[in-house]
C-alpha cells in the first residue's frame, strides 16, 4: 500500500492512465464513496453454461467447478484490512446466471453469448477515498511503473459512433400482450408480482469510455461501474445497493417505487411525496423487503436480521425512489460467498415469490438480459463484500449497445402506467445516447 495524490472528482483520468492494461475496472461512487481502480487481474474466470475458463499468468483451464467455490479457493488466506478495498475480485454475476443457480429451464435468446459469470482476482488497484479525501495504490510489486503511468499522457481512443437506429424489444403492442399474460398468472395466484423489461439494441463501433463520462455527468449514481473486458464494455449507472458484508455485518437496500423529477421544485417536491404515501409502491417495497428478509435469513444469524429503514425517499437527477434497508450478521461458518450465492438474483429486480416470477420472466421476455439485473460486484482479500444490483446499465459487445429498463406488475398495474415508468427510467440513459449525437428512437 502506497499513498498517492488525492484526484478530488477528477478519478476518472486515473483510470485513463492505466486503461490500457488488461481488463481494467471502475468502480465508481460519483464522488459519495469509495471508488476503485483495478488492473491487469493476476486471475481472470469467465463462466458459461456451466463451465469456467480460468487464466492466470498465460496459463489457461476449464473447470465444472462452481465459480462460487472458486472464488473462495482463489482468494482464500483473507485477512483484515484497513483499506476499503486490499485487492480481492471485481466482477459481474449476469441475471442470467441466477437462472441457472435456481435450476431454471432456459431457452435460447438474443443475446445468449454474453457470459453468465465474470471476475478478475486483483492485486493492483488505485483506492480513492472520498471522505478522508486519501488515496492508495495497492500493489504486491514495484509500484513505481504504475505511478508513472498514472502521470503520464493518456491513451489515444477510437471514438465511438452508432449506425443505424435502435430496435426496442418487446414493442408497445406486445409488451401490453406480455402485461396482460402477467396479470392473468397474478389472478391465478402464481405470484404476487413480476418485474418485466424492454431492451434497446443499435449498432455501433468505436470505444464507449466517452459514452460512460457522457452518462456519469447526466446521471450520477452511488454504484456506477465501468467494466473493460474483452467480451464486453459495461457501462453501469445503478442506484441501488444489493448485498454489503463487512467484518460479517450484512446489509442490503432495495428500491421499489418510482416517480420522475420535474423542474419545478414545487412539483418535484409534491412527486416525491406522492411517491412516498403511494399504497401501491409501498406494497410493492413490502413485498420485497419481506422476500429479503428470508433470503438474509438463510445465512444470517438467528434473530438478526432487521428492517433498519423503511420507504425511504432518495432523489436521483432524473427519479424518485423508495428505497429500504434491511440487515442482519452472517452465521458462523458463512462469509459473504455463501451470502451471494444464497440470495442471487436480488428480489427486486425479480418480482415474488422470486422462482417463479423468474419462470414467468423467462416465458415472456424476448431476449436475454445479461448484465441487466445481475450484479457488478467487489469482493476483497479481507472478506468484505460490496455489491449493486446492475440496473441502469449499457454493455457493448459483438458491434451492439444494449441497455434495458423494466418495472414491477403487480395485480392493480396499468399497462400505460408501467409503460410510461420504463421510458422515465430510460431517460438518462436514452439521453446520453442523443448526447453521443445517436438518432432519435
Amino acid at each position: 500500500m502506497k499513498p498517492i495524490p488525492y484526484p478530488g472528482r477528477d478519478v476518472a483520468s486515473c483510470f485513463e492512465a492505466v486503461s490500457d492494461l488488461p481488463w481494467p475496472v471502475f468502480l465508481d461512487s460519483a464522488g459519495t464513496g469509495c471508488d476503485i481502480i483495478a488492473f491487469d487481474p493476476e486471475i481472470t474466470l469467465v463462466s458459461r453454461n456451466g463451465l469456467t475458463e480460468i487464466s492466470e499468468r498465460g496459463k489457461s483451464w476449464s473447470s465444472e467447478q462452481d465459480p462460487f467455490s472458486l472464488l473462495r479457493k482463489f482468494l482464500s488466506g483473507s485477512s483484515r484490512s484497513l483499506l476499503p478495498f486490499p485487492g480481492g475480485a471485481i466482477g459481474y454475476l449476469s441475471y442470467d446466471f441466477g437462472l441457472r443457480l435456481l435450476g431454471i429451464e432456459t431457452r435460447q435468446k438474443p443475446g445468449s453469448e454474453m457470459p453468465d459469470f465474470c471476475a478478475g482476482i486483483y492485486e493492483r488497484a488505485i483506492v480513492v477515498d472520498h471522505a478522508k479525501k486519501s488515496a492508495f495504490l495497492v500493489s504486491r510489486d514495484d509500484s513505481g511503473e504504475i505511478l508513472d503511468k498514472i502521470s503520464s499522457k493518456r491513451t489515444a481512443r477510437q471514438p465511438f459512433s452508432i449506425q443505424g437506429r435502435p430496435e426496442i424489444t418487446p414493442c408497445r403492442s406486445e409488451y401490453v400482450s406480455c402485461f396482460e399474460k402477467i396479470g392473468n398468472y397474478i389472478r391465478a395466484g402464481d405470484c404476487y408480482q413480476v418485474n418485466f423489461a424492454q431492451q434497446l439494441e443499435i449498432p455501433c463501433s468505436g470505444d464507449p469510455w466517452s459514452l460512460y463520462l457522457s452518462g456519469r455527468k447526466r446521471n450520477p449514481a452511488p454504484y456506477s461501474a465501468y467494466l473493460a473486458h474483452p467480451h464486453a464494455k459495461i457501462l453501469s449507472f445503478s442506484p441501488e445497493q444489493f448485498l454489503r458484508v463487512e467484518n460479517g455485518r450484512v446489509s442490503t437496500s432495495p428500491i421499489k417505487g418510482t416517480m420522475p423529477r420535474s423542474c419545478d421544485p414545487r412539483t418535484d417536491a409534491e412527486n416525491a411525496l406522492a411517491l412516498a404515501a403511494s399504497i401501491k409502491d409501498r406494497a410493492e417495497n413490502l413485498m420485497i423487503v419481506d422476500l429479503l428478509r428470508n433470503d438474509l435469513g438463510k445465512i444470517c444469524r438467528t434473530g438478526s436480521v432487521r428492517v433498519d429503514r423503511l420507504f425511504g425517499i432518495e432523489s436521483y437527477m432524473n427519479v424518485h425512489h423508495l428505497v429500504s434497508t434491511v440487515s442482519g450478521e452472517l452465521e458462523a461458518g458463512a462469509d459473504a460467498i455463501s451470502l451471494l450465492k444464497a440470495s442471487f438474483p436480488g428480489g427486486s429486480i425479480t418480482g415474488a415469490p422470486k422462482r417463479r416470477a423468474m419462470e414467468i420472466i423467462e416465458e415472456l421476455e424476448p431476449f436475454r438480459r445479461g448484465i441487466y439485473c445481475g450484479s457488478i460486484f467487489r469482493l476483497g482479500f479481507d472478506g468484505n463484500l460490496d455489491s449493486s444490483i446492475a440496473i441502469r446499465n449499457m454493455a457493448v459487445a459483438d458491434g451492439k449497445l444494449r441497455l434495458w429498463a423494466g418495472g414491477g406488475i403487480v395485480a392493480d398495474s396499468e399497462p400505460a402506467s408501467e409503460y410510461r415508468e420504463i421510458r422515465h427510467k430510460a431517460r438518462a440513459m436514452i439521453r446520453t445516447l442523443l448526447d453521443s449525437k445517436i438518432p432519435s428512437c
